[in-house]
């Protein structure tokens, strides 16, 4: 038995050490860790044989991750881009000799269509996932939403003919119980929802200040 003697040009070993690429998430998120886990009715302590809660919810993160909802709406031959109710001229209407679709304009909103009744979470649920242990700050949930890509003449006429309308990564931020909406925020190239200044929207956007 002999003692192990360290090499003494051990820095320059190391150095010449390679490891390759690291499994590492090297991109900072703003959502929670927890945001992204799906919703399981699975007990904590479970019998001999029966599928672990942590692998059921990760079998489950990992298939929902596969679903994108432009997509599947796409292939039952709805065009996401004809869901919001336009404005229309009354006096340039198709006709039914033209043959051009739509002859009636869509006019009814979404939310006429929405139904709660299987939803897994209820919206304060929701919400409450930005909520991190052991942190009083509140941080933005992440969703998809049907937003237009011209930010400018979306706030101005949301019913412009104008516009296009696409399912768009974006941050829930809050949610009001009047009017049923969520307030969201379009995510940046990184995938993280800031301010103009770069800094990340909490609670909501409100700031100490009001």
């Amino acid at each position: 038995v002999t003692t192990f003697k360290m090499p003494e040009d051990f820095v320059s070993v190391l150095d010449k050490q390679v490891i390759g690429p690291t499994t590492e998430n090297l991109i900072k998120s703003d959502f929670p860790e927890q945001s992204f886990k799906p919703k399981v009715q699975i007990a904590f302590q479970r019998l001999p044989g029966q599928c672990p809660r942590e692998i059921e919810v990760e079998r489950r993160r990992r298939l929902y991750r596969t679903f994108d909802i432009a997509e599947l709406l796409a292939s039952k031959g709805i065009d996401s881009n004809q869901l919001m109710p336009r404005r229309h001229n009354p006096d340039n209407m198709p006709t039914i000799a033209e043959k051009r679709d739509p002859i009636f304009p869509i006019y009814l909103p979404l939310k006429i269509f929405d139904n709660n009744d299987y939803d897994c979470r209820t919206p304060e649920e929701w919400i409450s996932l930005g909520l991190e242990p052991g942190s009083h700050d509140r941080k933005p949930v992440p969703g998809k939403a049907l937003l237009p890509t011209d930010d400018v003449l979306g706030h101005e006429d949301p019913k412009s003919q104008k516009l296009i309308y696409e399912w768009i990564d974006v941050g829930v931020l809050d949610y009001d119980k009047e009017t049923e909406l969520y307030l969201v925020h379009k995510t940046d190239k990184n995938g993280q929802v800031r301010d103009e200044e770069g800094r990340p929207i909490l609670n909501g956007g409100i700031t100490p200040e009001g």
